[in-house]
């Protein structure tokens, strides 16, 4: 029996394994995908996260963004040359995922990929994990299967109705100007925004729907329409949707000897979009929680339902707020909440995980 159990190995997924493994404890980490694996998203991550890490990111790295630029339909322009701060990475899921789950592994935790989880049952203390090639017992169980997964309709916790995201990526030769430069575009279309990531061999373009459910055909419509209009070849591109669990409130986290982590916790910025570095964070806050119950802290999963509300929820009900206005303002909410200098300049700081 594995003191712990995880279903998914996303970046939450992997850091609650990486942590419980190096305090000892036994992990089996259940993926249902083959590693390593695509995952479309736009790949931007705040260097914050390497502060709860005890090894160099270098490796998962692809690029690293000195400068931003914000746009309003393409005009009016305004570009922070250089930030008070390290930067934002560029990453490709595939790679930075199966990065920290090698360091998962490395620290003692067990993969076990291209495992589909069909069903759970706790029986006494401990879980039934059941999967079309047997089971698995674990005292513990952490849901790590992203918001289109079932753990947490089975475990009884409550999902918000995630957001409609899209990510074009697009393979081409970048100049050193465009290969520095993460850029941020306004007024495309309501309720949304456009973020063009570049990597070392061509951009993430993505884009989401952060209030009201939004139309398919219209995201993909100006995902097309602002690359054009860039003028990039999308010859050598292809567009994936994809969903993005955006905070609306704090939500029960935990039921009876499992936590929820990662997309499926519903912790992304609702006025950013940033979604890896709340995930890894509610990693971290796991591992703790479960390590805590482990040794016999009996309230140690109450615990981490009210350490993401408080050192999570409290800034995302924050954000949430703004996000509200500047949605529906978003012509004058650009005028003086982006375009001004000094305001990008803490738009960027909050990009960057400050």
């Amino acid at each position: 029996m594995f003191d712990c159990i995880i279903v998914g190995a996303c970046p939450a997924g992997a850091t609650a394994a990486y942590h419980l493994a190096k305090k000892g404890h036994s992990v089996m980490v259940l993926e249902a995908a083959s590693f390593p694996r695509y995952k479309p998203c736009g790949g931007g991550v705040s260097p914050a996260v390497g502060q709860w890490f005890d090894f160099d990111f270098t490796p998962a790295i692809d690029n690293t963004i000195p400068k931003v630029k914000y746009t309003w339909k393409l005009g009016d322009p305004v570009t922070i040359e250089r930030w008070d701060v390290d930067g934002v990475w560029m990453v490709r899921r595939e790679t930075f995922d199966s990065f920290l789950m090698e360091r998962a592994q490395e620290a003692g935790a067990e993969l076990k990929d291209k495992t589909k989880v069909t069903g759970i049952q706790l029986t006494g203390d401990a879980w039934q994990v059941l999967t079309k090639d047997g089971s698995y017992t674990g005292s513990y169980l952490i849901a790590a299967d992203g918001v289109s997964g079932s753990m947490a309709n089975w475990l009884g916790l409550k999902q918000p109705k995630p957001s409609l995201g899209a990510t074009l990526e697009v393979k081409a030769a970048l100049t050193e100007a465009a290969r520095s430069t993460a850029s941020f575009d306004f007024g495309s279309f309501k309720n949304g925004y456009i973020w063009n990531f570049p990597k070392s061999d061509g951009y993430s373009i993505s884009g989401a729907f952060f209030r009201g459910k939004g139309k398919p055909q219209e995201l993909k419509k100006q995902l097309h329409n602002y690359a054009s209009k860039l003028g990039i070849d999308l010859s050598n591109s292809e567009y994936r949707e994809h969903f993005i669990s955006l905070w609306t409130e704090n939500l029960t986290l935990h039921s009876k000897r499992a936590v929820l982590v990662g997309e499926g916790a519903a912790v992304a910025d609702p006025l950013t979009g940033e979604g890896i570095r709340p995930a890894i964070f509610t990693g971290v806050k796991a591992a703790k929680a479960i390590g805590a119950a482990l040794a016999g802290q009996e309230d140690a999963l109450e615990g981490y339902t009210e350490a993401i509300a408080t050192e999570w929820g409290k800034d995302m009900a924050l954000a949430q707020k703004l996000a509200g206005l500047f949605f529906q303002f978003s012509g004058i909410a650009y005028k003086v909440a982006v375009k001004k200098p000094a305001a990008a300049q803490i738009m960027s700081k909050i990009l960057c995980g400050q």
